[in-house]
C-alpha cells in the first residue's frame, strides 16, 4: 500500500470505497461532468425574478451555527455572501470558529493549482472535527465543485464531508442542507449546465462601507490555460433595471464605494436579445446615482469598446483606475492562450484610454512560464510592462488545470526558469509601483477610510480613488466616510499622511 492509499483507507469507509461511481452518480448525485461544461449549446438561459425560500425550511437553523471559509475571488466573496444571506433567513447564525459550527462550507477556487491543494488540506484537518461532533456537516462549493475530477478525489478519499454543490446551486442550498441532514450518503448537486440568473437572493454583506453587486456570470472566452468557462458557464447578464435599483438601494443604505462583477464584466449585455445595453450603458446610468465611487471587475481587452471608455472618461464617481489584464506581451504566446487580440491591439487600447483619461492608473495580471515560453517572448511582456506604465500588477507562473487544452501542451520550461523569471518581472512590477506611489508624495488626495490600519489602532487606513492604501492619524469618527489626506512619505506598498480634512459631500454625514 503506497502512501496515498494508507491516507485514503483512514478516511474513506472501506465498503463505499469499492463502489461503482458512475452508478451510485446515477441514482443518488447531481454529479459535474466536464464534457457538459464545455458545451456551449442554445439551451435557454432561465431568470427567476423572485427567490424565496420554502416555509418547511424556514426554521431548520435555529439553534445551529454556521462556517464558511472563502478561497478565490471577488465572485467567491459576493457568493458567500449570499450563502450567508440564505443561513441566517434558514434562522442559523455564523460563527468565525470552526469549532462552534453545525454547518462547513469551503467555498472554493479552481484558478490555480495552489488553491485547490490548501482546500484539499484543509478538508483533511475538518476529519477531527467530524470526529468530535459527528452531527456536523461538512461542504465543499465553488469552483472546485464543478470538477468532475475534484469531485471524484472527494468521494473516494473524504467521505466525511456531507454534500458538495457547485456555482450554479447556490439557490438550491435550503433543499441540499435538508437532503445532507436527512441522508447517509454524501450529497452531491452540481449542474453542469449553462447557468440561470437568479434575482433577490438574500446578502449579508461583509461591510457596510464597500459592497458588491454582479452584473453578469460565466465567460465565453476559453482561453486555454482558464478552467472558468467550464466552472462558471456561459455568459449571462442581469437585466439593467435590476442592477440599477440594486445601487440605488446599496446609495439608500450609505455604501461609498461598489464594485461591479463578472468573470467578463465588459461583456455584460452581449447576450441580450431584446435591447442593444452594453456595459458603457450601465456604467453611464450608475453615474448619476448618488454613491460616490463604481469601479469594475474583470475586464477582458477584446471586449474594451470605445463607448465604454468615453463614459469612464467622464469622471464623477467613476474612478480612474481600471484593471487589464494582459497576461503576456508576446503575440506567439497570447495566440497559444487564446486570448485573441494582439500585442499592437493591446497598446492601442492602453493608448486610447490615457488619452481620454490622462491620469487614469492602469493594473494587470501576467502568466510567467507558459508552456514553451521562451526567453525572448519574456523580454517582450517586460518590455510591455515598461511601456504601458502600469502601476501595479498580478503575477502567477502557469499552473496547468485538469481538462483545459493548456493542460496537454508540452511544457518545457524548468521550474527554476519560472520561477527566475518571475523574480525579475516582480522587480520591475515593484519599480513602477514605487515610481507611481514617489509621485503622489506633497499631494492631497481622496481617501475612504476603512478602518484602523492592521499594525496600529490609532492608526487610520483608506484607499485612494486609484486603489492606493493610505495611513494617517485622525479622528476614528472618519471611518466610513472620505476625508483629504497630504501623503507626506511614499512606502513600498502604501502611503503614508497627514489628514488635511473633510471632503465636501461629507460635511454633514461626519456631523
Amino acid at each position: 500500500m503506497n502512501e496515498e492509499q494508507r491516507l485514503a483507507s483512514q478516511q474513506v469507509k472501506q465498503p463505499q470505497q469499492e463502489k461503482d461511481y458512475s452508478k451510485y452518480f446515477e441514482k443518488v448525485f447531481t454529479a459535474p461532468s466536464l464534457k457538459d461544461a464545455k458545451k456551449r449549446g442554445k439551451e435557454e438561459v432561465k431568470y427567476h425574478k423572485d427567490f424565496d425560500i420554502e416555509e418547511k425550511f424556514l426554521h431548520m437553523g435555529e439553534g445551529r451555527k454556521f462556517y464558511i471559509r472563502t478561497y478565490g475571488c471577488q465572485m467567491n466573496e459576493h457568493d458567500t455572501e449570499v450563502m450567508a444571506g440564505i443561513f441566517m433567513q434558514l434562522g442559523y447564525t455564523s460563527t468565525e470558529q470552526i469549532e462552534e459550527a453545525d454547518v462547513v462550507l469551503l467555498n472554493t477556487c479552481a484558478i490555480r493549482e495552489g488553491a485547490e491543494n490548501k482546500v484539499f488540506g484543509e478538508l483533511g484537518f475538518l476529519l477531527k472535527y467530524k470526529r468530535q461532533n459527528p452531527e456536523m456537516l461538512i461542504g465543499v462549493c465553488g469552483c472546485m465543485s464543478q470538477e468532475e475530477s475534484v469531485v471524484n478525489r472527494i468521494l473516494k478519499q473524504y467521505q466525511h464531508v456531507d454534500m458538495v454543490f457547485g456555482t450554479h446551486n447556490i439557490h438550491r442550498l435550503p433543499h441540499i442542507l435538508n437532503e445532507a441532514y436527512m441522508s447517509k450518503e454524501m450529497v452531491v448537486e452540481v449542474w453542469s449546465k449553462e447557468g440561470d440568473v437568479i434575482e433577490n437572493l438574500p446578502k449579508k454583506r461583509l461591510g457596510s462601507i464597500k459592497a458588491w453587486v454582479n452584473i453578469m456570470y460565466g465567460c465565453d472566452k476559453f482561453c486555454t490555460y482558464c478552467i472558468v468557462p467550464y466552472t462558471r458557464g456561459k455568459e449571462r447578464s442581469r437585466r439593467p433595471e435590476e442592477i440599477i435599483q440594486e445601487v440605488r438601494e446599496l446609495a439608500a443604505q450609505g455604501y461609498k464605494e461598489i464594485m461591479l462583477l463578472g468573470q467578463n464584466v465588459n461583456a455584460y449585455g452581449k447576450d441580450f436579445e431584446d435591447i442593444t445595453y452594453r456595459l458603457g450603458d450601465l456604467m453611464d446610468a450608475i453615474r448619476t446615482i448618488d454613491i460616490p465611487r463604481v469601479r469594475f471587475t474583470t475586464s477582458h481587452p477584446r471586449d474594451f469598446d470605445d463607448h465604454l471608455i468615453e463614459i469612464l472618461a467622464k469622471g464623477g464617481n467613476l474612478v480612474e483606475h481600471i484593471h487589464l489584464p494582459v497576461q503576456s506581451g508576446s503575440n506567439e504566446i497570447l495566440k497559444i492562450m487564446a486570448r485573441k487580440y494582439t500585442r499592437e491591439h493591446f497598446l492601442q487600447l492602453v493608448e486610447k484610454i490615457k488619452t481620454a483619461i490622462p491620469n487614469v492608473a492602469l493594473t494587470t495580471d501576467i502568466i510567467v512560464g507558459y508552456p514553451n515560453e521562451t526567453e525572448e517572448q519574456f523580454q517582450e511582456t517586460l518590455d510591455l510592462y515598461r511601456e504601458v506604465g502600469f502601476e501595479m500588477a498580478f503575477t502567477y507562473i502557469y499552473s496547468p488545470r485538469e481538462g483545459t487544452p493548456a493542460a496537454k501542451m508540452t511544457d518545457n520550461v524548468p521550474d527554476e526558469v519560472k520561477k527566475e523569471r518571475l523574480h525579475r518581472l516582480n522587480h520591475v512590477v515593484a519599480e513602477y509601483s514605487a515610481k507611481a506611489l514617489k509621485e503622489l508624495e506633497g499631494q492631497i488626495v481622496e481617501v475612504l477610510v476603512e478602518g484602523s490600519s492592521k499594525r496600529r489602532d490609532d492608526v487610520l487606513a483608506g484607499y485612494t480613488r486609484k486603489n492606493r492604501l493610505v495611513n494617517f492619524k485622525a479622528d476614528p469618527k472618519y471611518i466610513g466616510h472620505r476625508v483629504l489626506v497630504k501623503v507626506t512619505e511614499a512606502k513600498s506598498h502604501s502611503l503614508l499622511g497627514e489628514f488635511v480634512g473633510k471632503v465636501k459631500e461629507e460635511v454633514e454625514l461626519i456631523k
